[in-house]
C-alpha cells in the first residue's frame, strides 16, 4: 500500500469517526433537547390553564356554575360583572372598632344593609368607622387587568398547537348527596408538543399512560371534585 493511499484510509477513517461522534452526541442529546422544550412550553400552557380557573372560579361566583365553553368565559370577561366587598376603616384602628359598635348598639333593629348605610353616613361625617361595602364592578376591571401579558382572545388555544382548542367542559355532579359543580380543561402534549420530535412525544404519552395520568395538562376534574386542581400541582 502506497503512502498516498494509506493518507486517504486514514482520512476516511478519521471522518467516519467524526461523523458517527457526531450522530451518537445528537442522538444522547435529543431527548434532553425534546424534555427542555416540553418543560418551556408547559410553563406557557400551565400559566393559560390557571388563568382559565381563575375567570371560572369568578365565572361560578356569579352564576352558581361552571362555564361549557372558552368563549362563555370570554364574554363573561368581557362584559359581566362581578361584586366586590371593600372593607372601609381598620379593625386595628381601636376608636374605629369602638364607634362602630356604638352605632350597631344604638341601631341594633336596622337592616343590614340600612346598617352599611348608617355606618356610610358616619363615616362620610367624618367619624372613624369599620364597615364593608359590596360594589358591582365589570369583569375586565377586577382580573388580570395589571397582567400585561394576558390576552383574553389567546386563552382559547393551546399554544405552540398552530390554533387547536382547548378542550374543556364542565358539569354538576351529586357528591355525597349535594350538587358540585365542576369542570375541567385540558391540553394533550400532542398538541402542545406539535413541530418536536413525534416518536419522543409518542413516548411521552406511553409514559404518562403506564403512570395512570392523562397524556398533556389538565386543569379541574369533571369526574371528581379536586378543588380545580392542576395535575402540575
Amino acid at each position: 500500500m502506497n503512502k498516498s493511499v494509506k493518507i486517504a484510509l486514514e482520512i476516511g477513517l478519521a471522518v467516519v469517526i467524526c461523523l458517527l461522534t457526531f450522530f451518537i452526541i445528537k442522538s444522547v442529546q435529543k431527548p434532553v433537547q425534546f424534555k427542555k422544550e416540553v418543560a418551556a412550553r408547559s410553563q406557557v400552557a400551565i400559566q393559560r390553564l390557571k388563568d382559565i380557573r381563575t375567570l371560572q372560579e369568578a365565572f361560578k361566583s356569579v352564576n352558581g356554575r361552571f362555564s361549557p365553553t372558552v368563549d362563555s368565559l370570554k364574554l363573561f370577561y368581557e362584559t359581566g360583572k362581578m361584586d366586590i366587598v371593600m372593607q372601609i376603616g381598620s379593625l386595628d384602628d381601636s376608636l374605629a372598632v369602638a364607634n362602630t359598635e356604638a352605632i350597631k348598639k344604638a341601631n341594633r333593629n336596622l337592616k343590614p344593609a340600612e346598617m352599611t348605610a348608617k355606618l356610610a353616613a358616619a363615616y362620610a361625617a367624618g367619624q372613624k368607622v369599620v364597615f364593608s361595602t359590596v360594589t358591582e364592578i365589570p369583569v375586565r376591571d377586577t382580573l388580570f387587568h395589571s397582567r400585561k401579558d394576558f390576552v383574553i382572545d389567546s386563552l382559547a388555544f393551546i399554544p405552540f398547537s398552530g390554533g387547536e382548542p382547548v378542550q374543556m367542559e364542565s358539569a354538576i355532579k351529586t357528591v355525597s348527596g349535594v350538587q358540585v359543580p365542576l369542570f375541567e380543561a385540558r391540553m394533550p402534549y400532542k398538541a402542545l408538543c406539535k413541530g418536536l420530535d413525534n416518536q419522543l412525544r409518542i413516548n411521552l404519552d406511553a409514559e404518562r399512560k403506564d403512570q395512570n395520568k392523562y397524556e398533556g395538562l389538565q386543569v379541574g376534574s369533571v369526574t371528581a371534585p379536586n378543588n380545580n386542581a392542576g395535575n402540575w400541582e
